[in-house]
């Protein structure tokens, strides 16, 4: 299934959380991304961190056909090969670490919804001249929650996403949700190390589901 860029933007401050992962072991990946989606999750994002990421992706988007509505991303993204290599793949969305005028230029071109690290009011501005629609606050933990409200203050129709330092629990999203994101992205506060290892997914679609009754609460 074609997502269109607002149906992407709709799910994602639909369920307000985006899962960010990575697993070189396919099975894992595909337990993982099961888990998120049982326990409510419509955007789901790997990131390409590791020599074999592109093949994980590829078993990753034909696994995820099965599931209604899930929207699946690549993250991590740095040039335009890399891009179209995962485009090519089936991603539905791209995001970037930073703000990377290349990658804009292959994104607007095919019509995708990229999102572009940024970590300045300068660079976010920039790089909604360019196309961007949502917004990733990286490094998160560096920039808090005040980045988003200083932002929000100049430019409140911007959709911000922070990622790095988001924790699942309500005193933090509570934060960032007051501060005025539409969604948050998670990672390693969200997936235990040792679940994954010992692939306790039951715990994990218990983990994420708390963190999305949290959001929905909020």
């Amino acid at each position: 299934m074609k997502f269109s860029k607002s149906d992407i933007i709709s799910a994602m401050e639909g369920t307000g959380m985006i899962p960010v992962f990575n697993h070189s072991d396919i099975e894992v990946a595909k337990g993982v991304m099961e888990a998120s989606y049982r326990a409510g999750v419509r955007v789901f994002e790997f990131t390409n961190r590791g020599a074999n990421s592109l093949e994980v992706f590829k078993a990753l988007k034909e696994h995820a056909d099965q599931f209604e509505g899930l929207v699946l991303g690549i993250g991590t993204i740095f040039s335009p090969t890399e891009v179209e290599e995962f485009l090519d793949a089936g991603a539905d969305f791209i995001v970037s670490p930073a703000l990377i005028p290349s990658v804009a230029v292959v994104c607007n071109k095919q019509d995708v919804l990229w999102i572009p690290g940024c970590g300045t009011v300068t660079e976010i501005f920039n790089a909604k001249e360019m196309g961007a629609q949502v917004f990733k606050a990286f490094p998160g933990n560096v920039l808090g929650p005040a980045f988003v409200s200083a932002v929000k203050a100049v430019l409140p129709e911007i959709k911000i996403m922070p990622t790095g330092g988001v924790e699942p629990t309500e005193d933090n999203l509570g934060k960032w949700f007051k501060a005025g994101v539409s969604c948050v992205g998670m990672g390693s506060q969200l997936f235990k190390k040792e679940w994954i290892q010992e692939k306790k997914y039951a715990a994990l679609e218990e983990q994420i589901g708390h963190a999305l009754s949290i959001i929905k609460s909020l």
